[in-house]
């Protein structure tokens, strides 16, 4: 996937001011990471009488298939083998302009504190993508440029060169030229208008696009001849989406003919009484499905394992049906971190009797985790490597034995609708795998059966159609208490047995 931005210019005002608007050294060849592939910067040619700039992402294919197939993300939105069989890697499209504002941001929103007289001024402009889907044929494209300022040369190519007779496919080679036009605004109409020729979109849209829109629509999108088909196409036909849009948009316009502000316009209700709630982030769902989960389990005494810097701690304390909660983290630094938070230092003398707070590894049995009604293992296994998991749960179904166990980790198949999040990368720097919805419920069912449990799947965060919840939990609950506790009470004397001779074996050898 290519494109190319060239410019002109003389020994006073050369060429290579390019360089500096769009924050990339001519001199050297850059690499970026993007959702789905690597995005590379190069300058093919750079003097005072020319200069220009090639973006080429390189996307990679495989990340395609793994984290999204089908129309609106990555797959070929019109063809039935498009898991194996797509055009994503090669023609200009929504993965081509996300490289666009991720690697040209500052210059798409005009700053340049190098050239900034340059960066308000219009430049000659030429603009080259060799390969284009374009949902409409040459005409579509020439209408949604052409207003905009540009000359456009669309050139339609063939299915197959040497069999003429097949045909013209649905791409265009095209190439824009305009003298008119700051380089800002040029980023802003590519970022808008490739996805809106390729008619799809390779990530999730959702209420967050229509800012996206307007943004990059600014002084240019209210009085566009063809403002609804962009609208609507951008927004991939979500009619909800582009109702809002079309609103703000007719707004805008409105505010430009009167010479005043959109505030002045949309007045008619207080700001103070809007009524509209931000999203509840997930990490907050998170911590309300594991309490209400808890509150239905009926337990009073609880263990946070692996509690981190507090945050779940902290909620069950509101809640005076926990009558004992213990915080255990391997790390002394997150441990202090809660303290801090919770403000044992100043706590009440009864709040204080409710919590405790200890160092523990959960690769280990530990007498102190017994005799619990419950256990919240929250975005932990996935900070384990897999070889050490059965430790774990060993020391948390088979030792410890709480009657209630809730595990929650990430959905790995939600990470495609994290536009910014690179292509094969996890959530978080320190996590060794993140498991798909099928994977963690045979890992939980497998845990289950082998420790005397059973087990319920729930999702936590929007359930998306076709991916699924950010995040899964399992919610274990035990079933033979008596008869396997009598087995995991003979393994643990066992394992303590062994453990002891271990450790006087190496007492002996040091001595």
């Amino acid at each position: 996937m290519f494109l190319t931005i060239s410019t002109t210019g003389t020994e006073e005002r050369p060429a290579t001011d390019l360089g500096f608007l769009l924050h990339k050294h001519p001199d050297n060849a850059q690499a970026f990471s993007t959702s789905y592939g690597t995005a590379h910067v190069l300058y093919p040619e750079a003097d005072a009488a020319r200069c220009t700039a090639a973006l080429l992402l390189e996307v990679d294919a495989v990340a395609l298939v793994r984290r999204g197939k089908g129309k609106g993300r990555g797959g070929a939105p019109d063809a039935a083998l498009a898991q194996y069989v797509n055009d994503r890697p090669y023609a200009a499209s929504s993965l081509l302009a996300v490289a666009l504002s991720a690697v040209f941001s500052s210059a798409m929103r005009g700053v340049c504190k190098a050239r900034p007289e340059r960066a308000a001024q219009p430049l000659p402009l030429r603009v080259e993508v060799p390969a284009v889907p374009a949902r409409g044929g040459p005409g579509l494209v020439e209408r949604l440029f052409e207003p905009l300022g540009w000359t456009v040369t669309a050139e339609p190519v063939a299915l197959d060169a040497e069999f003429p007779e097949w045909g013209d496919s649905r791409y265009v080679h095209l190439v824009l030229t305009s003298e008119r036009l700051t380089l800002a605004q040029a980023l802003r109409h590519l970022y808008v208008l490739l996805p809106v020729l390729d008619d799809a979109k390779h990530y999730w849209v959702s209420s967050d696009e229509v800012d996206k829109l307007l943004r990059a629509g600014e002084g240019w999108l209210p009085d566009h001849p063809e403002q609804k088909l962009i609208t609507s196409r951008y927004l991939s036909r979500r009619w909800s989406l582009t109702r809002e849009a079309m609103e703000r948009l007719e707004l805008v316009r409105l505010a430009e003919t009167d010479d005043s502000d959109v505030e002045e316009i949309d007045n008619a209700v207080a700001a103070e009484a809007e009524t509209e709630e931000k999203p509840t982030p997930l990490a907050v769902r998170r911590r309300d499905a594991i309490v209400a989960a808890l509150q239905e389990s009926g337990a009073a005494r609880v263990l946070d394992l692996g509690c981190g810097q507090g945050q779940l701690v902290q909620a069950l304390l509101k809640d005076v049906r926990f009558t004992e909660i213990v915080g255990v983290d391997v790390s002394v630094r997150a441990l202090t971190i809660a303290a801090r938070r919770l403000k044992l230092d100043r706590m009440g003398e009864r709040q204080a009797s409710r919590v405790q707070l200890f160092q523990g590894s959960l690769a280990y049995t530990d007498k102190r985790l017994k005799g619990y009604d419950a256990a919240v293992l929250s975005e932990v296994i996935e900070h384990l490597d897999l070889p050490r998991l059965p430790a774990l749960e060993y020391a948390v179904f088979g030792a410890a034995r709480p009657r209630t166990v809730l595990v929650t980790t990430p959905n790995v198949e939600y990470n495609v609708r994290w536009e910014t999040l690179p292509a094969g990368h996890v959530r978080h720097g320190d996590h060794r795998f993140e498991w798909t919805r099928e994977e963690f419920r045979a890992w939980a069912m497998a845990v289950a059966e082998r420790y005397g449990y059973e087990v319920e799947f729930r999702l936590v965060g929007p359930d998306d159609p076709e991916v699924g919840p950010p995040t899964q939990m399992a919610v274990f609950r035990m079933t033979t208490p008596n008869e396997k506790d009598e087995k995991y009470k003979k393994n643990d004397e066992t394992n303590e047995k062994n453990e002891k001779n271990e450790m006087n074996e190496k007492e002996a050898k040091a001595a």
